[in-house]
């Protein structure tokens, strides 16, 4: 008689950031089917708290302890805002040194061929990303965006829903493209800039930029770390802190 080996258990990993973008996170770990989610981690919400089923378990702070009582074996930074997601995987591995980010990539993305995904990084349902591409660490590409043959996202980089762009983009560290945005082919936007939604993008942002429009012009400059996202509860606290 022939016996079928039995599947690897799921190993354990924890969520830091238990917000709307933490469910999707979590919702693209269940579909995927390869970590076993055991709670999150938020310095907003009090301990025992239930968000989607799962328990905040404490902060950043408590993960040494959790790390042995749950035996995680990593995590995935689920906060959007590119600068204070950098912000808190500093702080985790001020902590624990040794810690593992996964990355979240949702079954119904698409993925060509020899594209690298880096580490930390949440690619959302609908996502394309065509061939030769490399998105860098800790990225975010959100629902139903596009990443264009041999494009490159640098680390903590983000592309909103909807957003669409031409082969051989380069998107800066730290740097945001809006929702629904559209970038032509060959373009870079440099480290820290912020492309504001519904823009056309023609020509190269330069860094630290916000541009705006059809086609996109530099409206202002902006500041390592400045807010880009409505409603964003998390940047007083965590930029001075590295809290969660």
């Amino acid at each position: 008689m022939k016996y079928l080996k039995a599947p690897d258990p799921m190993k354990n990993i924890i969520i830091f950031g238990a917000s709307g973008h933490g469910s999707v996170v979590l919702d693209i770990l269940e579909s995927e089917g390869l970590y076993q989610p055991v709670g999150f981690l938020d310095s907003y919400k009090p301990k025992g708290t239930k968000k989607n089923g799962y328990e905040v378990l404490g902060t950043s702070y408590d993960l040494p302890y959790l790390i042995e009582t749950f035996n995680i074996h990593g995590g995935i930074v689920a906060i959007g805002d590119n600068w204070i997601r950098r912000t808190i995987v500093k702080r985790i591995l001020s902590i624990v040194p040794s810690f593992r980010f996964v990355s979240a990539v949702h079954p119904s993305a698409s993925i060509g061929k020899d594209v690298q995904i880096g580490q930390g990084s949440v690619i959302m349902p609908g996502v394309i990303v065509n061939a030769n591409s490399r998105v860098g660490q800790h990225c975010i590409l959100n629902t139903l965006s596009s990443l264009g043959h041999d494009g490159l996202m640098d680390d903590f980089s983000s592309l909103a829903p909807r957003v669409g762009t031409g082969g051989n983009f380069k998107l800066g560290y730290c740097s945001a493209v809006s929702l629904g945005a559209n970038v032509v082919e060959n373009i870079q936007v440099a480290e820290h800039a912020v492309i504001g939604a519904g823009s056309l993008v023609m020509n190269d942002i330069p860094s630290n930029a916000v541009a705006f429009g059809s086609p996109a012009r530099v409206v202002r400059s902006r500041e390592i770390g400045e807010s880009y996202l409505t409603g964003n509860r998390y940047r007083q606290r965590s930029t001075v802190t590295g809290d969660l």
